[in-house]
């Protein structure tokens, strides 16, 4: 790469980006697998490992909005690194936690830090700025698929090394893996524009904001959103432990979360490349209420593993197909300036809902013995997101002067 060229290669963002989503949401989708064996040796309920989850994901989605801004600002090879350090610090904290306090510090707010660091709000900034807009959906359909090709190849091996080492060891193991993010974020190293920055803006950040929020489709958006955190995180934290709890062994769990990122793989993939040919809103209307649809015949059927088999494949297709086209369709509607930190208030949006579907998990499970209620929420929900993402407007909006807000 020349040291005067404007954009980073394709290839070169693809890749990088990809490997960085790969690992960072990779080693997050196998929590759920931590939760029996850290709860039983500490003697701690199942709310207060919930807990823990729901602050990691509320951390990352408040300190995705800033992560976003100093990427947008800087590019997002600083914040790449710092999310790395925090990511093996939080691993090695969880390890070491002696109290429900320590995990949350670390499982929680650091990992979440981590997070916000290293996941889809930075990169999908970097695809945003370094590729043009008749790749730009396509590529963040293959980024998406990079994080459930990482949920794919590492909960099994999360499972094996639990199952070998012991989850202490397992989790030192992550620690050190995750730092092979820091030599991934050079290939992520945007060229600096003659203006300070990384991309041409026409607004301050107050403005950005103050459009944002004025937007009726930017709110219709996001709430669809606080549904996918909501469902994503309540099924891959509490999925293991609700098939434990009906007789089926670890493996099952083990294979279910595989089988997710596997077929999610193929769904991201189909979600981005039809995003650049079809109506975003509409494919974000159909992924939710396919969601719904999955979630109820599950509960209507026999549990098995082969119910929990193709449970997991279906749902899997619908995993993480949102992300691509929700966060395209900001693009589209705001431009790339200040993507990162647009897509970062959406995903506050979709944290608080993650806080949500794994807290109540765990607090209504310790109150009821059952995740019934729950399931029959996340339902309801699913059928609410695809109604309200139909309204959305997806046309760039219409600005009165290059500066105004």
């Amino acid at each position: 790469m020349q040291a005067n060229s404007p954009l980073l290669s394709v290839k070169q963002v693809l890749i990088c980006g990809a490997m960085v989503v790969t690992l960072s949401m990779g080693i997050r989708h196998g929590f759920g697998l931590w939760l029996q064996p850290i709860t039983q040796e500490k003697d701690w309920s199942r709310a207060a490992f919930s807990f823990a989850i729901a602050i990691q994901n509320l951390s990352w989605g408040v300190i995705g909005v800033f992560a976003g801004m100093l990427a947008d600002k800087l590019g997002a090879f600083r914040v790449l690194l710092i999310g790395a350090a925090c990511y093996a610090l939080g691993l090695v904290g969880m390890a070491l936690s002696t109290s429900p306090l320590m995990f949350t510090l670390t499982a929680g707010v650091l990992i979440g830090a981590a997070q916000a660091g290293t996941t889809y709000a930075v990169i999908y900034g970097v695809i945003g700025r370094q590729l043009p807009p008749e790749k730009r959906s396509w590529a963040m359909g293959v980024a998406a698929a990079a994080g459930s090709f990482g949920q794919f190849l590492m909960v099994p091996i999360e499972g094996q090394l639990i199952a070998r080492l012991g989850w202490h060891s397992a989790l030192i193991v992550l620690a050190m893996m995750v730092l092979v993010i820091v030599p991934l974020a050079f290939g992520l190293r945007e060229p600096r524009r003659s203006g300070g920055g990384v991309a041409a803006r026409n607004q301050t950040i107050l403005q950005a904001v103050a459009e944002a929020f004025r937007y009726p489709s930017f709110g219709l958006i996001t709430a669809g959103y606080f549904v996918c955190g909501f469902q994503v995180v309540f099924i891959g934290v509490h999925m293991p432990s609700y098939l434990r709890d009906k007789g089926l062994g670890p493996e099952v769990a083990s294979y279910a979360l595989a089988l997710i990122g596997l077929f999610n793989i193929f769904g991201t993939y189909l979600a981005g490349t039809l995003g650049q040919r079809f109506s975003k809103r509409k494919i974000l209307a159909a992924i939710y209420f396919g969601r719904a649809i999955a979630i109820a015949l599950f509960l209507m059927a026999p549990i098995s593993p082969l119910s929990t088999y193709v449970f997991a494949a279906v749902i899997g297709f619908l995993w993480l197909s949102t992300v691509p086209a929700t966060n395209a369709l900001v693009a589209q509607i705001f431009g790339v300036a200040h993507l990162s930190m647009l897509s970062g208030f959406v995903f506050l949006s979709h944290q608080v809902g993650s806080f949500l579907g794994v807290w109540l998990g765990g607090v209504l499970y310790d109150r009821t013995g059952s995740y019934d209620v729950v399931w029959y929420i996340a339902i309801a929900l699913g059928i609410f997101a695809a109604l309200i993402n139909l309204p959305v407007k997806e046309g760039a909006i219409v600005r009165a002067a290059p500066s105004a807000a």
